[in-house]
């Protein structure tokens, strides 16, 4: 099963959207160099959010894309909240991540949820560990395995 990285998103700030970038290192056992997120003391160092996701809300008149939901990674080919906790998957040809958690729990309203009654990232969203490190950018593809 294969998907691909639609942009890559980052801020230097927890709790805002992020912007696209081209290129990002992810660091081992850390997360995103430069992402207010990344951390070696949690298990949610990286965030991933399907594009199929964000079209939902899209469908429901928002004017949103890439980044706004706060994700790091915006994919696109496949569903990523049916992935199970402990998942590997691989970006390129040697960086391994591991599912460590879907979805999350939101404990104030995000600007997303006050406009359309709903979000999805703490439905849709992933959560990674960053396994092997290395440099990605926006086409890469993402090869899904199996825990």
């Amino acid at each position: 099963m294969n998907a691909r990285i639609i942009s890559i998103n980052i801020s230097d700030k927890k709790g805002m959207r992020k912007k696209p970038v081209d290129e990002v290192v992810l660091k081992e056992n850390y997360g995103i160099e430069g992402d207010a997120h990344a951390s070696e003391k949690w298990h949610r160092q990286v965030s991933l959010l399907a594009l199929e996701s964000i079209k939902k809300m899209q469908d429901m008149g928002l004017k949103v894309g890439p980044g706004d939901f706060a994700e790091n990674i915006t994919t696109e080919g496949t569903e990523l909240f049916t992935l199970p906790v402990g998942t590997k998957m691989t970006i390129g040809a040697d960086i391994e991540l591991e599912v460590s958690q879907i979805g999350k729990l939101c404990h104030s309203r995000c600007a997303i949820y006050e406009q359309a009654g709903d979000c999805v990232m703490p439905r849709e969203g992933i959560f990674v560990k960053v396994l092997k490190g290395g440099s990605i950018k926006a086409g890469d593809e993402i090869t899904i395995g199996v825990g």
